[in-house]
């Protein structure tokens, strides 16, 4: 089946589905597609198209539309809108987005969904709202629900960053943006590795692994969890290598026996060991309850990781203080009311976020240099490679947890 016959049949689906809505069958047809919507401004704009606001003029419901432009040439519809559509076809809760119709329109795709407010990570950045421990145990609440529902119909989510969980106007937190999520399971079943935005990705990705689960979600929703806490993304590596410096100088240099299958990973390098730091070092607002869970959601290796369902059922969500109802979170100021960022000093400003130089080892095989894909780090280690078959000394690159904010990462960099 090609890919337009097979949006064809999606369509018609959807419609038989009756994701538009409840519409009286005497105006649906002078309503159908374009017709129904009244256009507003962007939202937003993206690699594949532009997302805008939009009225339903049937039920006046404010919506939010995404268009996707089809492939030039009769290349035919964009794969990553198919797989979306199919997939959130299946998730209907809470706690994920809402599809509510589909319909093509001049030569584009058009995805409308439920209207949200904002999203968590203008949250994170407006310093003018407070969070609580009661406030980010309701946002961690909320993500890890909307996550469960879709490992519990075998969906990894795979692009989980602060700005793809949505806010709505109740304060619900929704899971959003399933353009890179897959159906998991096969047990022979491979994956690209290059997923999530490098910041959340977790350590067996880093290292090249193209088969994996659950976790990879787990980890992302962790450096979330540890943002909100921190006010600051909490892992911003520069690189894949300088991400993987960043982890073991929080964590400490995993060995065998705390990951057995690590060795066994495509881009596997050996690294120096550096101790891990305390977790109440790391993040020293937070509750002993807040602290374990953490440490079981960044566990190295992702069989022994905890998973979403089990996290909602960890102690830490059952005590004081209870998680603030979403109604009662504060909201993030329109874009044009926020104030002019401002340096905050972190709360952890009295136990160095920063530990000593550390430094990284590469083991070199043969002259077959093994660097995560990284071709800037490959020229540096050419240039100290020795010849064929003679003994190498340690390269030293610095691993440290920076608490200076970076320029925030895409999925390409």
């Amino acid at each position: 089946m090609t890919e337009v016959s097979m949006f064809s049949v999606l369509q018609h689906r959807i419609l038989d589905s009756k994701l538009a809505g409840p519409v009286d069958m005497a105006v649906r047809e002078p309503l159908y597609g374009a017709k129904r919507y009244i256009k507003g401004h962007t939202l937003g704009e993206g690699t594949y198209g532009v997302v805008f606001k939009a009225i339903d003029k049937v039920t006046n419901r404010t919506l939010a539309v995404k268009k996707i432009r089809l492939g030039k040439y009769k290349e035919g519809v964009n794969v990553t809108a198919l797989r979306e559509i199919k997939l959130l076809k299946e998730l209907h809760d809470p706690h994920i987005i809402e599809l509510v119709d589909v319909y093509p329109h001049k030569r584009n795709l058009h995805l409308v969904f439920e209207f949200m407010e904002s999203d968590l990570e203008a949250v994170i950045k407006d310093r003018n709202i407070f969070l609580s421990a009661a406030d980010y145990k309701s946002y961690m609440q909320m993500t890890l629900k909307g996550l469960a529902v879709c490992h519990k119909k075998w969906i990894l989510h795979r692009d989980l960053k602060p700005n793809n969980l949505l806010l709505g106007s109740n304060g619900q937190l929704k899971l959003a943006d399933f353009g890179l999520a897959r159906i998991f399971g096969s047990p022979n079943r491979r994956f690209t590795h290059q997923v999530f935005a490098r910041w959340y990705r977790a350590p067996e990705l880093l290292f090249g692994s193209k088969q994996y689960g659950p976790g990879v979600d787990v980890w992302a929703v962790a450096c979330i969890f540890a943002e909100l806490i921190l006010r600051r993304p909490f892992l911003q590596g520069s690189s894949d290598i300088d991400q993987l410096g960043k982890i073991f100088a929080a964590f400490g240099t995993p060995g065998e026996a705390q990951w057995p299958d690590m060795t066994c990973l495509p881009d596997y390098v050996e690294y120096q060991y550096s101790p891990p730091q305390s977790f109440r070092s790391l993040f020293p607002q937070a509750s002993e309850d807040c602290l374990d869970l953490l440490q079981r959601m960044f566990t190295y290796d992702p069989k022994q990781r905890i998973t979403a369902q089990q996290a909602l059922e960890h102690r830490y969500f059952r005590t004081e203080p209870a998680p603030t109802p979403p109604h009662m979170l504060r909201r993030p100021s329109k874009p044009e009311a926020q104030p002019k960022p401002i340096e905050v000093p972190s709360p952890a400003r009295h136990i160095p976020l920063s530990p000593p130089t550390k430094t990284r080892r590469i083991q070199l095989f043969g002259g077959d240099i093994k660097t995560a894909g990284e071709a800037n780090r490959d020229a540096q280690v050419k240039q100290q490679q020795p010849e064929l078959g003679t003994p190498t000394d340690a390269i030293t690159i610095p691993m440290s947890i920076d608490p200076k904010t970076n320029l925030r990462p895409t999925l390409n960099r």
